[in-house]
């Protein structure tokens, strides 16, 4: 399908994708119950596939210098992606094809991808009955997690060109994307729907019970733009808010590696807050896999390097960079060299109140 109409190709997007779901949950049900294996030639065919969203740019056509960080195009030529629950990314999908075909009058197709969704991303509510196959099993008859197929070439830098007939026009690809949509619903407890577009990490569990109150006590405002909390374990709308807070704390997060608490709002423009413990490596593996949802701001709350004696508790500090002594980056940056906190946050948080869209701020 070529066309620069942004709603059908959305709408072809998903629909690839739901048919191949549906292909593959059919042929998990036919071969657990009758022990019907998945037709080769269908699977050549694609039945099984991801989307593919390709974007040709023949450098003739440009709208002037663009400042913006997102949506942009350095070269001529074809840029390709495969794309993983397209229904969950279609307004951040709509925004960036939008500026691509107005400012560089690009043509936009879509079809099915080389890469195969793996089984494992498509049984959570499909009611098949596992029990009479094993893990080994499936992974001959069906496509299958490969971490070998799995990585961040793209953001390290080291994307093969040579051996690819497009550019990359995503940083993380079909597979990549679910992997971390799964890692994400394993580690925080929470559904990856519910996410939001402005995350803040913490490890002091204080900060989540204050975090909770303060969710609490907007869904009982009238007024308020949030529409429900959710947490592992529970959901919140504004008519369960009863004995909410005790709920909450003796709930099931201890379950969890890196409980996350999301105060929902139209758009996903409400805020998520993930206790991501103690540990470089937990805070590395939790951008790593939120990343893929493409947040508009992120931020770690509740730390601080060395204090004045002009400041007191409660006070906001924001550090220009900092040293890493963790080396959990040493492979890829030198140790020597610091990393700065982001230019666009920096300025944001020096106009305090003036950052966040209206439907997160409060009174």
């Amino acid at each position: 399908m070529k066309s620069n109409d942004i709603t059908a190709i959305l709408d072809e997007l998903c629909s690839i994708y739901d048919q191949s779901v549906a292909n593959l949950r059919e042929a998990l049900a036919d071969y657990c119950e009758a022990g019907k294996h998945p037709d080769p030639k269908l699977r050549e065919e694609g039945c099984f596939a991801y989307p593919e969203l390709r974007v040709s740019y023949s450098g003739d056509r440009t709208s002037g210098r663009l400042t913006r960080a997102f949506a942009r195009l350095t070269s001529p030529g074809t840029y390709a992606c495969s794309v993983a629950r397209p229904a969950l990314f279609r307004d951040y999908l709509r925004t960036q094809l939008e500026h691509l075909v107005k400012d560089y009058g690009v043509e936009v197709s879509v079809g099915k991808s080389r890469s195969e969704i793996p089984y494992a991303y498509v049984l959570d509510g499909s009611g098949i009955n596992l029990d009479e196959v094993t893990a080994a099993d499936l992974s001959r008859w069906f496509p299958s997690n490969e971490l070998s197929h799995i990585g961040d070439e793209i953001a390290d830098g080291v994307w093969d060109y040579s051996v690819r007939d497009a550019r990359p026009l995503a940083l993380f690809d079909g597979p990549r994307t679910d992997f971390s949509l799964a890692r994400l619903k394993h580690y925080t407890g929470t559904d990856t729907d519910h996410f939001q577009h402005f995350i803040l990490f913490t490890n002091y569990v204080r900060y989540v019970d204050e975090f909770v109150r303060f969710a609490i006590d907007e869904l009982r405002r009238a007024d308020s733009p949030y529409t429900a909390l959710s947490v592992p374990g529970g959901y919140y709308d504004r008519e369960h808010l009863t004995d909410a807070e005790a709920q909450i704390a003796a709930g099931t997060w201890r379950r969890h590696q890196m409980p996350a608490y999301h105060l929902i709002a139209d758009g996903h423009v409400g805020i998520t807050l993930v206790n991501i413990g103690v540990g470089p490596s937990n805070a590395k593996t939790i951008c790593d896999h939120i990343a893929v949802l493409r947040p508009e701001v992120w931020l770690m709350i509740g730390h601080c390097g060395g204090l004045r004696p002009t400041q007191r508790i409660g006070d906001y500090v924001l550090a220009h960079a900092y040293l890493r002594d963790d080396h959990v980056l040493d492979d890829v940056l030198p140790v020597e060299i610091p990393l700065p906190a982001i230019a666009e946050v920096q300025r944001a948080c020096s106009k305090p109140r003036c950052w966040l869209p209206a439907a997160t701020r409060t009174a």
